[in-house]
């Protein structure tokens, strides 16, 4: 079921996680901004999310032009001068030839696995192709993601508020305690990472334009955007290694040059990230080791795509603190620490 419905619930899951990040700023210009209407604090809240980006866009749209231009013809100098024989030698060349030659070529193309595997492959490719064009329905869903995203922010108090009478009496405080930890861990884990992410992307950024990569502007806000889900800038690798070599037809540095000063660049930000950034700003949000991040990341992403990858490491924390809680150290909850979890049950029915 969910696979069948993961292309609907998805624009609902990220209008829902935009709605709960800009809750807070919606918060703000009601109080502070004495924008008492629910309706009118949210387009406030949109108009300002969209100025910001749009300036950012316009700010950057400059150098980011020009730099891929650069690249861009760079990459076409790179094509047009280059020369097999400065990567491969001739008696490599000449072993490859000799191979090309002697295989069957005949044989490979009627063997029945690679036919059967081609008739299958066919009608996919189609699909991706009809898919690719269908931009009207494409545009149907940012539409209605949009008009997601207006709605879950006017009701979101009351969603906050009023999801409790639909829990059943007997699990009601449970599944209240349940949810408030959720809230606060997804709270503080989004706004770290949020934050950290925004820090490495600029200091990819800065690290590139200086080492004169191509597209380094560019590059760095990507990898930093990437960071939103940890390690994942690792993807940010093999584009940068083409960005090295159209660099090196550009400047007649040494490929192995561009290349060092790329992975430098990778070194120094992921040593400040994992030494300086991520203890200062994300403090214990997870307490997760390296290899539990990516075994967590793992196991949700092939759950649920995408959206297990955002939830990951915030529900992993829970389920693992809640195992420490009730599981490891049953019964060992003192009377002040249930005392605190029906307090805040009593303030949640009264709202």
């Amino acid at each position: 079921m969910f696979s069948r419905l993961y292309g609907v619930l998805l624009p609902f899951f990220v209008s829902f996680l935009l709605a709960y990040i800009l809750d807070p700023v919606v918060g703000f210009v009601q109080t502070k901004c004495r924008v008492r209407n629910r309706a009118l604090a949210v387009m406030v809240t949109l108009v300002l999310a969209v100025g910001i980006v749009a300036g950012a866009v316009a700010a950057l749209r400059k150098p980011v032009t020009e730099q891929v231009n650069s690249a861009w013809a760079g990459f076409q100098s790179y094509i047009a001068a280059f020369n097999i024989n400065d990567y491969v030698s001739a008696q490599t060349q000449e072993k490859l030839l000799k191979w090309q030659s002697e295989w069957d070529w005949h044989s490979v193309l009627a063997n029945p696995e690679l036919s059967n595997s081609l008739k299958e492959l066919v009608p996919k490719i189609g699909n991706w192709i009809t898919g690719g064009l269908s931009w009207m329905s494409e545009l149907m869903v940012v539409f209605i993601g949009f008009m997601y995203l207006i709605f879950l922010m006017i009701d979101f108090p009351n969603i906050r508020a009023g999801y409790s009478k639909f829990i059943p009496r007997k699990i009601r405080p449970q599944v209240v305690t349940l949810m408030g930890d959720i809230d606060r861990n997804m709270n503080a884990y989004f706004r770290g990472q949020a934050t950290v992410a925004a820090c490495v992307g600029v200091l990819f950024a800065i690290g590139f334009t200086v080492t004169g990569l191509p597209m380094g502007i560019a590059m760095g806000l990507i990898i930093g955007l990437l960071n939103m889900v940890p390690y994942m800038q690792a993807l940010g690798i093999p584009p940068c290694i083409v960005l090295c070599l159209i660099q090196s037809a550009q400047t007649g540095q040494p490929v192995w040059l561009t290349l060092l000063m790329m992975a430098a660049v990778f070194v120094v930000v992921q040593s400040i990230q994992d030494l300086y950034l991520t203890p200062k700003i994300m403090g214990n949000v997870t307490g997760m080791s390296p290899a539990a991040i990516l075994l967590s990341l793992s196991i949700w992403g092939a759950l649920c795509g995408v959206i297990g990858m955002i939830i990951a490491l915030p529900v992993t924390t829970l389920i693992i603190s809640y195992y420490e809680r009730y599981v490891a150290n049953r019964g060992v909850a003192s009377r002040a620490h249930q005392a605190h979890y029906k307090g805040r049950l009593r303030n949640n029915y009264r709202l």
